[in-house]
Protein backbone atom coordinates (compact mmCIF):
# COMPACT_ATOMS: atom_id res chain seq x y z
CA UNK A 1 0.00 0.00 0.00
CA UNK A 2 1.18 3.57 -0.93
CA UNK A 3 0.78 6.09 1.86
CA UNK A 4 0.39 9.65 1.16
CA UNK A 5 1.85 12.35 2.66
CA UNK A 6 -0.48 13.62 5.24
CA UNK A 7 -0.49 9.51 6.29
CA UNK A 8 3.25 9.53 6.74
CA UNK A 9 3.00 13.43 8.46
CA UNK A 10 0.03 12.29 10.79
CA UNK A 11 2.03 8.87 12.15
CA UNK A 12 5.70 10.75 12.44
CA UNK A 13 3.31 13.20 14.65
CA UNK A 14 2.35 10.71 16.50
CA UNK A 15 5.64 8.96 17.25
CA UNK A 16 7.45 12.51 18.28
CA UNK A 17 4.60 13.19 20.97
CA UNK A 18 4.65 9.84 22.67
CA UNK A 19 8.04 10.29 23.07
CA UNK A 20 8.04 13.96 23.78
CA UNK A 21 5.25 13.10 26.65
CA UNK A 22 7.18 10.07 27.79
CA UNK A 23 10.65 12.22 28.23
CA UNK A 24 8.38 15.05 29.65
CA UNK A 25 7.09 12.53 32.15
CA UNK A 26 10.12 10.66 32.99
CA UNK A 27 11.92 14.45 34.19
CA UNK A 28 8.94 14.75 36.36
CA UNK A 29 9.84 11.55 39.00
CA UNK A 30 12.25 10.81 42.00
CA UNK A 31 15.02 8.66 41.87
CA UNK A 32 13.33 6.11 44.24
CA UNK A 33 11.49 2.87 43.82
CA UNK A 34 7.79 3.82 44.77
CA UNK A 35 8.02 6.68 42.62
CA UNK A 36 10.01 4.60 39.46
CA UNK A 37 7.70 1.87 40.38
CA UNK A 38 4.84 2.68 40.87
CA UNK A 39 4.44 6.50 39.68
CA UNK A 40 4.92 7.68 44.00
CA UNK A 41 1.04 6.27 44.50
CA UNK A 42 -0.28 9.49 43.01
CA UNK A 43 -2.76 8.17 40.25
CA UNK A 44 -6.25 9.17 40.09
CA UNK A 45 -8.93 6.96 38.74
CA UNK A 46 -9.12 7.60 35.69
CA UNK A 47 -5.49 7.48 34.57
CA UNK A 48 -5.72 3.55 36.28
CA UNK A 49 -8.49 2.34 34.62
CA UNK A 50 -7.73 4.59 31.23
CA UNK A 51 -3.50 2.87 31.27
CA UNK A 52 -5.25 -1.17 32.24
CA UNK A 53 -7.16 -0.61 29.12
CA UNK A 54 -4.63 0.87 27.02
CA UNK A 55 -1.59 -1.24 28.48
CA UNK A 56 -4.19 -4.58 27.70
CA UNK A 57 -5.70 -3.49 24.45
CA UNK A 58 -3.17 -4.32 22.17
CA UNK A 59 -1.89 -5.93 18.45
CA UNK A 60 -3.14 -8.93 19.23
CA UNK A 61 -6.37 -7.12 20.35
CA UNK A 62 -6.83 -4.56 16.73
CA UNK A 63 -5.33 -7.93 15.00
CA UNK A 64 -6.08 -11.18 16.50
CA UNK A 65 -9.36 -10.84 18.43
CA UNK A 66 -10.62 -9.10 15.34
CA UNK A 67 -9.67 -11.69 13.40
CA UNK A 68 -11.35 -13.67 16.01
CA UNK A 69 -14.46 -11.94 15.21
CA UNK A 70 -13.92 -12.50 10.82
CA UNK A 71 -13.47 -16.11 11.98
CA UNK A 72 -15.67 -16.88 14.57
CA UNK A 73 -18.28 -14.52 14.97
CA UNK A 74 -19.95 -12.70 18.05
CA UNK A 75 -18.47 -15.44 20.75
CA UNK A 76 -14.86 -13.16 20.31
CA UNK A 77 -16.78 -10.79 22.90
CA UNK A 78 -16.49 -13.33 25.42
CA UNK A 79 -12.86 -12.28 25.40
CA UNK A 80 -13.55 -9.35 27.00
CA UNK A 81 -16.60 -9.23 28.24
CA UNK A 82 -15.91 -12.65 30.23
CA UNK A 83 -13.12 -10.56 32.19
CA UNK A 84 -15.75 -8.09 33.42
CA UNK A 85 -18.22 -10.73 35.03
CA UNK A 86 -14.61 -12.82 36.39
CA UNK A 87 -11.55 -11.46 36.53
CA UNK A 88 -11.72 -7.72 37.60
CA UNK A 89 -14.88 -8.78 39.89
CA UNK A 90 -12.04 -10.95 41.35
CA UNK A 91 -9.35 -8.07 41.22
CA UNK A 92 -12.03 -5.39 42.69
CA UNK A 93 -13.79 -7.53 45.63
CA UNK A 94 -11.33 -9.99 46.71
CA UNK A 95 -7.79 -8.74 45.89
CA UNK A 96 -7.20 -5.39 45.55
CA UNK A 97 -7.56 -4.53 49.35
CA UNK A 98 -4.85 -7.00 50.38
CA UNK A 99 -2.59 -5.59 47.65
CA UNK A 100 -2.99 -2.35 49.29
CA UNK A 101 -3.02 -2.05 52.99
CA UNK A 102 -0.02 -4.37 52.39
CA UNK A 103 1.97 -1.51 50.05
CA UNK A 104 2.91 -4.41 47.83
CA UNK A 105 4.98 -3.24 45.00
CA UNK A 106 4.08 -6.13 43.10
CA UNK A 107 1.82 -9.34 43.04
CA UNK A 108 4.02 -12.18 43.69
CA UNK A 109 5.35 -10.50 47.56
CA UNK A 110 1.75 -11.83 48.27
CA UNK A 111 2.81 -14.76 47.58
CA UNK A 112 5.65 -14.43 49.66
CA UNK A 113 4.30 -13.41 52.95
CA UNK A 114 0.81 -16.05 52.47
CA UNK A 115 3.66 -18.76 51.60
CA UNK A 116 7.24 -18.08 51.66
CA UNK A 117 10.11 -17.13 48.90
CA UNK A 118 10.25 -20.09 46.98
CA UNK A 119 6.70 -20.00 45.82
CA UNK A 120 7.13 -16.04 45.42
CA UNK A 121 10.39 -17.35 43.08
CA UNK A 122 8.76 -20.12 41.11
CA UNK A 123 5.72 -17.17 40.31
CA UNK A 124 8.28 -14.49 39.51
CA UNK A 125 10.13 -16.78 37.55
CA UNK A 126 7.24 -18.24 35.80
CA UNK A 127 5.79 -15.00 34.66
CA UNK A 128 8.52 -12.99 33.36
CA UNK A 129 9.20 -15.60 30.98
CA UNK A 130 5.75 -15.26 30.17
CA UNK A 131 5.57 -11.51 29.35
CA UNK A 132 8.83 -11.96 27.58
CA UNK A 133 8.11 -14.42 24.86
CA UNK A 134 4.37 -14.67 25.29
CA UNK A 135 2.96 -10.52 25.60
CA UNK A 136 5.71 -8.52 24.56
CA UNK A 137 7.35 -11.01 21.32
CA UNK A 138 3.50 -11.53 20.30
CA UNK A 139 2.22 -7.93 20.56
CA UNK A 140 5.22 -6.82 18.55
CA UNK A 141 5.42 -9.55 16.33
CA UNK A 142 1.07 -8.91 15.29
CA UNK A 143 1.82 -5.15 14.94
CA UNK A 144 5.10 -5.29 12.49
CA UNK A 145 2.91 -8.13 10.58
CA UNK A 146 0.39 -5.44 10.33
CA UNK A 147 2.88 -2.48 9.28
CA UNK A 148 3.93 -4.91 6.83
CA UNK A 149 0.64 -5.45 4.79
CA UNK A 150 -0.26 -1.78 4.86
CA UNK A 151 3.52 -0.07 4.27
CA UNK A 152 5.82 -3.15 2.91
CA UNK A 153 8.14 -2.12 5.98
CA UNK A 154 9.90 -5.36 6.56
CA UNK A 155 8.50 -7.47 9.50
CA UNK A 156 12.45 -7.61 11.47
CA UNK A 157 12.83 -3.71 10.63
CA UNK A 158 9.09 -2.56 12.19
CA UNK A 159 9.87 -4.81 15.45
CA UNK A 160 13.38 -3.42 16.23
CA UNK A 161 11.92 0.08 15.81
CA UNK A 162 8.92 -0.32 17.92
CA UNK A 163 10.82 -2.15 20.80
CA UNK A 164 13.50 0.57 20.87
CA UNK A 165 11.46 3.41 20.72
CA UNK A 166 9.17 2.02 23.21
CA UNK A 167 11.68 1.16 25.53
CA UNK A 168 13.36 4.52 25.73
CA UNK A 169 10.80 5.90 27.30
CA UNK A 170 9.59 3.18 29.76
CA UNK A 171 12.96 2.49 30.74
CA UNK A 172 14.15 6.50 31.17
CA UNK A 173 10.58 6.86 32.95
CA UNK A 174 9.77 3.72 34.91
CA UNK A 175 5.76 3.70 35.55
CA UNK A 176 4.91 7.33 35.16
CA UNK A 177 6.17 8.10 31.76
CA UNK A 178 4.03 4.83 31.21
CA UNK A 179 0.74 5.33 32.38
CA UNK A 180 1.05 9.18 30.76
CA UNK A 181 1.91 7.83 27.03
CA UNK A 182 -1.04 5.40 27.76
CA UNK A 183 -3.57 8.20 28.16
CA UNK A 184 -2.29 9.61 25.03
CA UNK A 185 -2.43 6.08 23.40
CA UNK A 186 -5.85 5.55 24.74
CA UNK A 187 -6.92 8.68 23.18
CA UNK A 188 -5.67 7.93 19.51
CA UNK A 189 -6.75 4.04 19.59
CA UNK A 190 -10.39 4.80 20.54
CA UNK A 191 -10.12 7.82 17.51
CA UNK A 192 -8.54 5.46 15.17
CA UNK A 193 -10.70 2.48 16.19
CA UNK A 194 -14.36 4.46 15.96
CA UNK A 195 -13.37 5.61 12.80
CA UNK A 196 -12.59 1.87 11.38
CA UNK A 197 -15.93 0.91 12.27
CA UNK A 198 -17.82 3.95 11.01
CA UNK A 199 -16.44 3.14 7.54
CA UNK A 200 -16.62 -0.21 8.00
CA UNK A 201 -20.18 -0.52 8.90
CA UNK A 202 -21.02 2.49 6.33
CA UNK A 203 -19.30 -0.14 3.40
CA UNK A 204 -21.83 -3.19 4.35
CA UNK A 205 -24.98 -1.22 4.36
CA UNK A 206 -25.13 0.66 7.60
CA UNK A 207 -26.12 -0.04 11.21
CA UNK A 208 -29.83 -1.77 9.93
CA UNK A 209 -27.08 -4.24 8.08
CA UNK A 210 -24.84 -5.01 11.01
CA UNK A 211 -28.41 -5.73 12.88
CA UNK A 212 -29.63 -7.78 10.63
CA UNK A 213 -26.93 -10.69 11.43
CA UNK A 214 -27.73 -10.12 15.10
CA UNK A 215 -30.00 -13.25 14.99
CA UNK A 216 -27.05 -15.25 14.15
CA UNK A 217 -25.05 -13.75 17.45
CA UNK A 218 -24.07 -16.63 19.92
CA UNK A 219 -22.73 -15.92 22.99
CA UNK A 220 -22.51 -19.28 24.21
CA UNK A 221 -21.94 -22.48 22.00
CA UNK A 222 -22.16 -26.26 22.15
CA UNK A 223 -19.47 -28.21 24.56
CA UNK A 224 -18.04 -29.54 21.69
CA UNK A 225 -16.40 -26.06 20.13
CA UNK A 226 -12.98 -26.37 19.80
CA UNK A 227 -12.17 -22.70 20.73
CA UNK A 228 -15.41 -21.48 22.91
CA UNK A 229 -17.61 -24.04 24.66
CA UNK A 230 -19.56 -22.96 27.13
CA UNK A 231 -18.20 -25.32 29.30
CA UNK A 232 -15.54 -22.98 29.73
CA UNK A 233 -16.75 -20.84 32.53
CA UNK A 234 -16.79 -24.11 34.49
CA UNK A 235 -13.10 -23.68 34.83
CA UNK A 236 -10.72 -22.74 31.76
CA UNK A 237 -12.24 -19.02 31.36
CA UNK A 238 -12.22 -18.81 35.33
CA UNK A 239 -8.38 -19.63 35.93
CA UNK A 240 -7.35 -17.59 32.64
CA UNK A 241 -9.52 -14.57 34.02
CA UNK A 242 -8.68 -14.52 37.41
CA UNK A 243 -5.10 -14.38 36.47
CA UNK A 244 -4.82 -12.33 33.95
CA UNK A 245 -6.97 -9.71 35.71
CA UNK A 246 -6.38 -10.24 39.03
CA UNK A 247 -2.96 -11.59 40.00
CA UNK A 248 -1.32 -10.02 36.90
CA UNK A 249 1.57 -7.89 37.71
CA UNK A 250 0.82 -6.21 33.93
CA UNK A 251 -2.72 -5.30 35.01
CA UNK A 252 -2.82 -5.17 38.77
CA UNK A 253 0.70 -2.16 38.64
CA UNK A 254 -1.54 0.58 38.24
CA UNK A 255 -4.09 -0.09 40.97
CA UNK A 256 -1.36 -0.46 43.35
CA UNK A 257 -0.10 3.24 42.30
CA UNK A 258 -3.48 4.83 43.30
CA UNK A 259 -3.83 7.28 45.52
CA UNK A 260 -5.89 5.82 47.95
CA UNK A 261 -8.07 2.77 47.99
CA UNK A 262 -11.05 4.81 46.28
CA UNK A 263 -9.42 5.68 43.69
CA UNK A 264 -7.83 1.91 43.20
CA UNK A 265 -11.29 0.54 43.52
CA UNK A 266 -13.30 3.27 41.11
CA UNK A 267 -10.36 2.68 38.54
CA UNK A 268 -10.69 -1.17 38.20
CA UNK A 269 -15.05 -0.10 37.76
CA UNK A 270 -14.12 2.59 35.22
CA UNK A 271 -11.97 -0.07 33.37
CA UNK A 272 -14.86 -2.63 33.68
CA UNK A 273 -17.06 0.00 31.40
CA UNK A 274 -14.08 0.69 28.85
CA UNK A 275 -13.53 -3.20 28.50
CA UNK A 276 -17.56 -3.47 27.89
CA UNK A 277 -17.60 -0.55 25.07
CA UNK A 278 -14.35 -1.47 23.55
CA UNK A 279 -15.10 -4.58 21.77
CA UNK A 280 -17.79 -3.13 19.89
CA UNK A 281 -14.93 -0.53 17.88
CA UNK A 282 -12.62 -3.69 17.96
CA UNK A 283 -15.30 -7.13 17.16
CA UNK A 284 -17.91 -5.16 14.95
CA UNK A 285 -15.43 -4.30 12.33
CA UNK A 286 -14.57 -8.40 12.41
CA UNK A 287 -17.86 -9.51 12.46
CA UNK A 288 -18.81 -7.62 9.25
CA UNK A 289 -15.97 -7.75 7.05
CA UNK A 290 -16.63 -11.42 5.97
CA UNK A 291 -19.69 -9.97 3.76
CA UNK A 292 -16.66 -7.73 1.83
CA UNK A 293 -14.08 -9.79 1.83
CA UNK A 294 -14.81 -13.47 2.76
CA UNK A 295 -11.89 -15.05 1.01
CA UNK A 296 -9.03 -13.82 3.33
CA UNK A 297 -5.89 -16.46 3.58
CA UNK A 298 -5.78 -15.85 7.36
CA UNK A 299 -8.33 -14.33 9.75
CA UNK A 300 -5.24 -12.08 10.72
CA UNK A 301 -5.42 -10.04 8.01
CA UNK A 302 -8.83 -8.61 8.25
CA UNK A 303 -7.55 -5.32 10.35
CA UNK A 304 -4.95 -4.27 8.08
CA UNK A 305 -7.61 -5.41 4.65
CA UNK A 306 -10.08 -2.78 5.67
CA UNK A 307 -7.61 -0.52 6.48
CA UNK A 308 -6.14 -0.51 3.24
CA UNK A 309 -9.11 -1.03 1.22
CA UNK A 310 -11.61 1.14 3.08
CA UNK A 311 -10.21 4.31 4.22
CA UNK A 312 -9.12 7.66 2.63
CA UNK A 313 -6.07 9.64 2.90
CA UNK A 314 -5.25 10.83 6.48
CA UNK A 315 -7.00 8.40 8.44
CA UNK A 316 -5.17 5.48 7.51
CA UNK A 317 -2.23 7.48 9.28
CA UNK A 318 -4.26 7.76 12.13
CA UNK A 319 -5.45 4.54 12.13
CA UNK A 320 -1.86 3.67 11.74
CA UNK A 321 -1.29 5.26 14.95
CA UNK A 322 -3.80 4.05 16.38
CA UNK A 323 -2.18 0.46 15.75
CA UNK A 324 1.47 1.87 17.02
CA UNK A 325 -0.58 3.14 20.13
CA UNK A 326 -1.79 -0.20 21.39
CA UNK A 327 1.47 -1.65 20.43
CA UNK A 328 3.57 0.62 22.61
CA UNK A 329 1.03 0.68 25.40
CA UNK A 330 0.80 -3.08 25.66
CA UNK A 331 4.81 -3.40 24.99
CA UNK A 332 5.61 -0.72 27.75
CA UNK A 333 3.49 -1.75 30.22
CA UNK A 334 4.90 -5.40 30.27
CA UNK A 335 8.54 -3.88 30.28
CA UNK A 336 8.05 -2.02 33.29
CA UNK A 337 6.36 -5.37 35.05
CA UNK A 338 9.30 -6.96 34.22
CA UNK A 339 11.88 -4.87 35.66
CA UNK A 340 9.65 -4.25 38.82
CA UNK A 341 9.31 -7.84 39.14
CA UNK A 342 13.15 -8.45 38.68
CA UNK A 343 13.55 -5.62 41.01
CA UNK A 344 11.56 -5.90 43.82
CA UNK A 345 11.18 -10.03 43.94
CA UNK A 346 14.91 -11.16 42.82
CA UNK A 347 17.53 -7.99 43.03
CA UNK A 348 16.16 -6.72 46.18
CA UNK A 349 15.48 -9.94 48.30
CA UNK A 350 18.93 -10.79 47.69
CA UNK A 351 20.03 -7.32 48.34
CA UNK A 352 18.60 -7.76 51.67
CA UNK A 353 20.14 -11.44 52.03
CA UNK A 354 23.57 -10.43 51.31
CA UNK A 355 23.88 -7.44 53.94
CA UNK A 356 21.86 -9.63 56.79
CA UNK A 357 18.43 -7.57 56.17
CA UNK A 358 15.00 -9.23 57.14
CA UNK A 359 12.75 -9.14 54.29
CA UNK A 360 8.82 -8.57 54.76
CA UNK A 361 7.83 -12.20 55.90
CA UNK A 362 10.50 -11.62 59.07
CA UNK A 363 9.40 -8.48 60.14
CA UNK A 364 7.14 -7.80 63.03
CA UNK A 365 3.89 -5.88 61.53
CA UNK A 366 2.47 -2.60 62.68
CA UNK A 367 -0.69 -1.22 62.83
CA UNK A 368 -0.46 2.24 60.50
CA UNK A 369 -4.86 2.69 60.25
CA UNK A 370 -8.20 1.48 60.41
CA UNK A 371 -10.60 0.13 58.48
CA UNK A 372 -14.24 1.19 57.72
CA UNK A 373 -17.07 -0.14 55.87
CA UNK A 374 -19.98 -1.54 56.59
CA UNK A 375 -19.74 -1.68 60.52
CA UNK A 376 -18.34 0.90 62.15
CA UNK A 377 -15.43 -0.31 63.05
CA UNK A 378 -12.70 -2.47 61.66
CA UNK A 379 -9.39 -3.97 62.18
CA UNK A 380 -6.26 -2.57 61.82
CA UNK A 381 -4.34 -2.20 58.27
CA UNK A 382 -0.88 -3.69 58.90
CA UNK A 383 2.28 -2.50 56.89
CA UNK A 384 6.00 -3.81 56.90
CA UNK A 385 8.19 -1.64 57.68
CA UNK A 386 10.91 -0.86 55.50
CA UNK A 387 14.45 -1.36 56.64
CA UNK A 388 16.67 1.10 57.60
CA UNK A 389 19.51 1.14 54.93
CA UNK A 390 16.61 0.30 52.01
CA UNK A 391 15.56 3.30 52.05
CA UNK A 392 18.99 5.41 51.67
CA UNK A 393 19.44 7.33 47.75
CA UNK A 394 22.46 4.70 47.53
CA UNK A 395 19.77 1.87 47.53
CA UNK A 396 17.31 3.58 45.56
CA UNK A 397 19.20 4.16 43.09
CA UNK A 398 20.82 0.69 42.45
CA UNK A 399 17.45 -0.73 42.60
CA UNK A 400 16.07 1.81 39.63
CA UNK A 401 19.56 1.36 37.76
CA UNK A 402 19.02 -2.87 38.10
CA UNK A 403 15.57 -2.17 36.52
CA UNK A 404 16.61 0.20 33.86
CA UNK A 405 19.17 -2.67 32.88
CA UNK A 406 17.07 -5.43 33.47
CA UNK A 407 14.69 -3.17 31.00
CA UNK A 408 16.99 -3.44 28.13
CA UNK A 409 17.95 -6.95 28.11
CA UNK A 410 13.93 -7.67 28.24
CA UNK A 411 13.54 -5.78 24.73
CA UNK A 412 16.24 -7.55 23.38
CA UNK A 413 14.60 -11.19 24.24
CA UNK A 414 11.65 -9.79 23.06
CA UNK A 415 13.06 -8.68 19.60
CA UNK A 416 14.06 -12.13 18.94
CA UNK A 417 11.39 -14.54 20.30
CA UNK A 418 9.29 -12.26 17.92
CA UNK A 419 11.76 -12.63 15.34
CA UNK A 420 10.66 -16.66 16.18
CA UNK A 421 7.19 -15.98 15.52
CA UNK A 422 7.38 -16.15 11.61
CA UNK A 423 4.90 -19.43 11.47
CA UNK A 424 1.68 -20.08 12.34
CA UNK A 425 -1.97 -21.70 11.72
CA UNK A 426 -4.34 -20.18 9.47
CA UNK A 427 -6.07 -19.45 12.87
CA UNK A 428 -6.44 -16.66 14.96
CA UNK A 429 -2.92 -15.76 16.68
CA UNK A 430 -4.89 -14.44 19.76
CA UNK A 431 -6.47 -17.97 20.14
CA UNK A 432 -2.60 -19.32 20.40
CA UNK A 433 -2.15 -16.85 22.99
CA UNK A 434 -4.92 -18.22 25.10
CA UNK A 435 -3.38 -21.45 24.60
CA UNK A 436 -0.41 -20.49 25.63
CA UNK A 437 -2.06 -18.90 28.83
CA UNK A 438 -3.93 -22.14 29.60
CA UNK A 439 -0.68 -24.14 30.02
CA UNK A 440 0.08 -22.38 33.47
CA UNK A 441 -2.84 -20.65 34.65
CA UNK A 442 -4.67 -23.49 36.57
CA UNK A 443 -1.60 -23.26 39.17
CA UNK A 444 -1.63 -19.71 39.93
CA UNK A 445 -4.98 -18.97 39.70
CA UNK A 446 -5.10 -21.82 42.63
CA UNK A 447 -2.16 -20.44 44.70
CA UNK A 448 -3.90 -16.97 44.66
CA UNK A 449 -7.58 -18.07 45.22
CA UNK A 450 -6.63 -20.76 47.76
CA UNK A 451 -4.37 -19.45 49.26
CA UNK A 452 -6.96 -15.99 50.35
CA UNK A 453 -9.60 -17.65 50.64
CA UNK A 454 -8.61 -20.57 52.60
CA UNK A 455 -6.39 -20.30 55.54
CA UNK A 456 -5.86 -23.75 55.78
CA UNK A 457 -3.84 -23.85 52.42
CA UNK A 458 -0.01 -24.53 53.49
CA UNK A 459 3.03 -23.90 51.15
CA UNK A 460 3.35 -27.23 50.05
CA UNK A 461 -0.12 -27.39 48.71
CA UNK A 462 0.65 -24.23 46.63
CA UNK A 463 4.32 -25.11 45.35
CA UNK A 464 2.36 -28.83 44.45
CA UNK A 465 -0.28 -26.59 42.30
CA UNK A 466 2.02 -25.05 40.69
CA UNK A 467 4.27 -27.17 39.86
CA UNK A 468 1.77 -29.91 38.65
CA UNK A 469 0.01 -27.07 35.90
CA UNK A 470 2.74 -27.23 33.05
CA UNK A 471 3.03 -31.17 33.26
CA UNK A 472 -0.37 -32.03 33.35
CA UNK A 473 -1.64 -29.28 30.70
CA UNK A 474 1.21 -31.30 28.45
CA UNK A 475 0.07 -34.91 29.28
CA UNK A 476 -3.98 -33.86 28.64
CA UNK A 477 -3.31 -32.46 25.19
CA UNK A 478 -1.09 -35.42 23.83
CA UNK A 479 -3.40 -37.78 25.13
CA UNK A 480 -7.08 -35.81 24.16
CA UNK A 481 -6.04 -34.68 20.96
CA UNK A 482 -9.17 -33.05 20.43
CA UNK A 483 -9.73 -31.56 23.57
CA UNK A 484 -10.88 -27.93 23.56
CA UNK A 485 -7.78 -26.09 24.88
CA UNK A 486 -10.77 -24.31 27.23
CA UNK A 487 -11.73 -27.58 28.56
CA UNK A 488 -7.97 -28.96 29.44
CA UNK A 489 -7.16 -25.71 31.22
CA UNK A 490 -10.68 -26.20 33.34
CA UNK A 491 -9.86 -29.85 33.85
CA UNK A 492 -6.04 -29.04 35.28
CA UNK A 493 -7.80 -26.03 36.97
CA UNK A 494 -9.81 -28.44 39.49
CA UNK A 495 -7.13 -31.18 39.34
CA UNK A 496 -4.80 -28.39 40.48
CA UNK A 497 -7.34 -27.02 43.45
CA UNK A 498 -7.99 -30.72 44.71
CA UNK A 499 -4.47 -31.46 44.68
CA UNK A 500 -3.80 -28.38 46.62
CA UNK A 501 -6.80 -28.98 49.16
CA UNK A 502 -5.20 -32.40 49.55
CA UNK A 503 -1.47 -31.71 50.00
CA UNK A 504 -2.89 -28.95 52.11
CA UNK A 505 -4.49 -30.99 54.93
CA UNK A 506 -1.84 -33.68 55.14
CA UNK A 507 1.05 -30.94 55.72
CA UNK A 508 1.12 -28.27 58.41
CA UNK A 509 -0.47 -24.93 57.93
CA UNK A 510 1.07 -21.28 59.14
CA UNK A 511 -0.42 -20.10 62.40
CA UNK A 512 -3.03 -17.69 62.82
CA UNK A 513 -0.64 -14.36 63.56
CA UNK A 514 1.66 -15.02 60.35
CA UNK A 515 -1.66 -15.15 58.22
CA UNK A 516 -3.62 -12.05 60.11
CA UNK A 517 -4.61 -9.46 57.09
CA UNK A 518 -4.06 -12.23 54.54
CA UNK A 519 -7.27 -14.29 54.76
CA UNK A 520 -10.39 -12.58 53.02
CA UNK A 521 -13.09 -11.68 55.14
CA UNK A 522 -16.19 -9.55 55.17
CA UNK A 523 -13.71 -6.61 56.83
CA UNK A 524 -11.87 -6.86 53.96
CA UNK A 525 -14.19 -5.12 52.15
CA UNK A 526 -14.11 -2.26 54.49
CA UNK A 527 -11.92 1.06 53.69
CA UNK A 528 -9.63 3.50 55.90
CA UNK A 529 -11.35 5.89 58.04
CA UNK A 530 -10.70 9.24 55.60
CA UNK A 531 -12.07 7.61 52.55
CA UNK A 532 -15.67 7.11 53.86
CA UNK A 533 -17.03 10.23 52.69
CA UNK A 534 -15.94 9.35 48.84
CA UNK A 535 -18.01 6.21 49.33
CA UNK A 536 -21.08 8.53 49.70
CA UNK A 537 -24.06 8.35 47.10
CA UNK A 538 -22.85 8.15 43.55
CA UNK A 539 -19.84 8.16 44.59
CA UNK A 540 -19.94 4.50 45.78
CA UNK A 541 -18.34 2.37 43.62
CA UNK A 542 -20.84 -0.52 43.80
CA UNK A 543 -23.62 1.40 41.92
CA UNK A 544 -21.36 2.08 38.97
CA UNK A 545 -20.21 -1.91 39.12
CA UNK A 546 -23.49 -3.28 39.48
CA UNK A 547 -24.67 -1.06 36.63
CA UNK A 548 -22.00 -2.12 34.24
CA UNK A 549 -22.00 -6.01 35.42
CA UNK A 550 -26.07 -5.95 34.69
CA UNK A 551 -25.41 -4.81 31.54
CA UNK A 552 -22.90 -7.26 30.41
CA UNK A 553 -25.60 -9.87 32.53
CA UNK A 554 -27.88 -8.80 29.79
CA UNK A 555 -26.14 -9.46 26.70
CA UNK A 556 -25.41 -12.79 27.87
CA UNK A 557 -29.09 -13.60 28.79
CA UNK A 558 -30.60 -12.26 25.02
CA UNK A 559 -27.58 -14.36 22.89
CA UNK A 560 -27.47 -17.42 25.02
Amino acid sequence: MRLTNLDLGIFVLYMLAVLGVGFYAARRGRQTKRDYFLAGDRLPWWMIGGSIVAANISSHHLVGVMGTAYNRGFVAMVIEWGAILIGFNALLWIFLPFYLRNGFYTVPEFLARRFDSNVRTTYAALILLTYVLVEIAAVLYMGALALNVLTGIPITYSVVVLAVATGLYTITGGLRAVVWTEMLQLGVLLTGGILLSIYTIRAVGGVSAVWAQSGEWELLLPASDPDFPWTMYLGGTLCISVFYCAANQFIVQRALAAKDEWHARMGVVFTMYLKFLLPLIIIVPGLVAPRLYPDLARPDLVFPTLVENLLPAGLVGLVMAGLIAAVMGHTSGAINSCTTIATMDFYVPWRRRRHGVMSHAQQEPVAVGVGIGIGDTAPPILSYEAPPDESSHEEEQRAVNFGRLFGIAVIIVGIVGAELLTHHSKKPIFLYLLNAYGYFTPGIATMFLLGILWRRTTTAGALAAGLLTIPLSLALQWTFKGLAFQNRTGIVFWTCMAVCAIVSLLTTPKSEADLKGLIWTRDSLRLPADERHKYRGLRRPVVWWALVTATVLFFYIRYA
